[in-house]
């Protein structure tokens, strides 16, 4: 019997399950982590009280599971927050962990309010979910008679956590901003480099992801500080004034257009610039003959210029709690899917409770954290973080199970601690599989752990696991069917307002200032699309292989938005505009697609203009549309009716 090695192949889900990120190892972060999680147990081996060490350690750990890039106001921010939802938690926990009569209401509850506050935002998000884990640890953590002092000790570790991960801020304040935006010349280089189509069109996603990045981070920081800051104000300038560059760049690249070697060691240049504080290097000289070159040394000539932006008002505190509260009476879908993380997490506490294994709170904190609402899919978190926690039960069964002791424990938490923080940014299996004998050790070493409890926690989240695929996944309506093509058609609509706006002639400095806003909020769908689609298609489900055949439109989709960039460079150095009418054509053809993959059906017959200008945003909206109709559809009953 012949066989061939696809005959063997893994299936689609499995492969993009344990794809791991392409992601820098973030050196700093683990070793900040490995100081806050490892020092409080060396000092409380040298002091002779391993019980405190590790409370303190637990209280750090937090930060470390919160910890994230950015400038360090908004890390300021998310850490604190986290940290404080972890102290409240833990206080209740601690306080109604010695009858189930009141810590099973407790850990419901607080299930439902975690999954409400996740639809304030990331921050918020991260928040919640600290506030449900510590308040789950810190049931089975009750001791009569000692809950005040351990709380002391967890709130001196959180205190602890927060300075080594804010450490950096009094000598590298601004360091993250720049970084950002050095990142972006950075990637402009890299993808007018590329040799190859598949090589530009990563690079161009990472360089989305870059200019993302550092708005994020610069309009934040501008936010705080409303306005007042000379170098915030510079560096958000300075990227803002890229834009035409950024622009000039992808339409060189789409066209197929070779840059100049000087370009790309200006950029180089630019981010070497921006790293040190230094003063920006002189631009280009010369007038290109290729009118897409002299763009681009054009867009050049304006990076560093003193044009002021707009500033931004700042966003109150009550404006944020009154868009929060807009966006839970706005739809179903956050209380939907609180109302499954409380039934599952009811299930837990019961299971919990019947199950003859001493403290078994980790069935329920194995359920919240994989049916956390807006960490991506239920499926591959599940199958992941049973996966992450064999690997883990098996490092904390070394670690207790052999009766590693001293400062053997210290530097195998430091290495837990450091691993976490990479598989953060790696892959959800990686993080299960430090996380797991991080929180066994500091939670166990405090009642003396062994070989019992090490493998009560892998029966644990194998039973945590069976509910939340079970009644999370499997018998929850409308669990493996997903309307995945919603964000489909909204990124559709929004690449279709970049070209009503993108394609107009600008008679004001507001239409232009409008042009590239709409441009950033197309891109930016198109990357957050590609990022939920890539979260999707780790399923077995019908809604896996439906976002694995959709992911031909997402690349045509970004496409068509590169075409149109194009045409908008072309005009803002001269060229005449299209016509209205054919503008119109081209909305009107996007808003066929958004809809046919709304309502699920054929795309009916549309018309598209012949011009040369608009010839290849034409041919990339039929590639568009061939990719919704699919494969099993026939060409005869789509066409396109050119208008020349």
């Amino acid at each position: 019997m012949n066989s061939t090695r696809a005959d063997f192949a893994a299936p689609r889900w499995l492969v993009h399950l344990l794809r791991t990120t392409p992601a820098a190892v973030p050196w700093s972060r683990a070793a900040r982590a490995a100081v806050a999680l490892a020092v409080p147990l060396a000092v409380a081996y040298l002091a002779g009280d391993i019980k405190v060490g590790a409370l303190i350690s637990a209280g750090a750990l937090p930060t470390v599971l919160a910890e994230s890039g950015g400038t360090y106001r908004y890390r300021a921010q998310r850490l604190g927050g986290a940290a404080s939802a972890a102290i409240i938690g833990y206080a209740l926990g601690l306080l109604t962990g010695g009858n189930l009569a009141f810590s099973i209401p407790t850990v419901v509850l607080i299930a439902a309010i975690s999954a409400l506050i996740s639809a304030a935002g990331s921050n918020a998000s991260v928040a919640g979910l600290q506030l449900f884990v510590f308040t789950v640890l810190g049931t089975g953590q009750h001791v009569v008679g000692e809950a005040g002092v351990a709380l002391g000790w967890f709130v001196l570790g959180a205190a602890w956590g927060l300075a080594v991960a804010l450490s950096g801020w009094t000598v590298h304040a601004t360091s993250p901003e720049r970084s950002a935006v050095a990142q972006v010349f950075i990637e402009l280089a890299a993808m007018l480099s590329a040799q190859d189509e598949a090589t530009q069109l990563a690079a161009r996603q990472q360089l989305t992801d870059a200019m993302n990045t550092a708005y994020d981070r610069l309009l934040t920081a501008r936010s705080w500080l409303s306005g007042r800051d000379t170098t915030y104000r510079s560096l958000l300038n300075l990227l803002s004034a890229t834009t035409p560059a950024v622009e000039a760049s992808v339409a060189m690249v789409n066209s197929g257009t070779k840059a100049p070697p000087e370009v790309i060691e200006q950029f180089t240049a630019l981010a070497t610039a921006v790293l040190a504080g230094a003063p920006l290097p002189k631009p280009l000289n010369g007038k290109p003959e290729d009118p897409q070159v002299a763009a681009l040394y054009h867009g050049i000539a304006r990076i560093g210029t003193k044009q002021e932006r707009g500033r931004r008002e700042r966003v109150t505190p009550a404006q944020r709690l009154k868009d929060w509260f807009g966006l839970l009476v706005s739809g179903p879908l956050t209380w939907i899917a609180t109302l499954r993380l409380t039934l599952c997490v009811a299930l837990a506490e019961l299971t919990s409770a019947l199950v003859p294994v001493d403290r078994s709170y980790w069935i329920t904190l194995t359920v919240g954290i994989v049916l956390k609402p807006d960490f991506g899919s239920v499926f591959g978190r599940a199958v992941l973080r049973g996966l992450g926690t064999v690997v883990g039960v098996g490092f904390g069964a070394a670690v207790l199970g052999l009766g590693a002791h001293g400062f053997a424990v210290v530097l195998v938490v430091a290495l837990f601690a450091a691993g976490a923080a990479i598989g953060k940014v790696r892959n959800y299996g990686i993080l299960s599989a430090f996380v797991t004998p991080l929180i066994i050790v500091q939670m166990d070493l405090t009642a003396g752990g062994d070989w019992p409890v090490v493998m009560a926690r892998l029966i644990d989240t194998v039973l945590g696991c069976v509910i939340v695929l079970v009644f999370g996944y499997l018998l929850w309506p409308g669990s493996r069917r997903p309307k995945v093509g919603g964000r489909l058609a909204d990124v559709a609509d929004e690449v279709a307002e970049y070209v009503e706006h993108g394609l107009r002639p600008a008679e004001t400095a507001q239409d232009t200032t409008e042009r590239s806003r709409r441009r950033r909020i197309a891109y930016r769908g198109l990357a957050d699309l590609r990022t939920a689609f890539q979260q999707l298609v780790v399923e077995p489900s019908p809604a896996g292989r439906q976002a694995a055949a959709w992911w031909p439109a997402i690349v045509a989709l970004e496409q068509v938005a590169d075409a149109v960039t194009a045409v908008v460079v072309t005009i803002e150095h001269g060229a005449r505009p299209p016509e209205s009418a054919d503008v119109e054509l081209l909305t009107a053809a996007l808003s066929e697609l958004a809809s046919a993959v709304r309502e699920q059906r054929d795309p009916v017959d549309v018309e598209l203009p012949e011009t040369e200008t608009l010839s290849n945003v034409s041919d990339q909206l039929e590639s568009a549309f061939d990719a919704v109709r699919g494969p099993d559809f026939s060409r005869s009953r789509f066409s396109f009716r050119r208008r020349s």
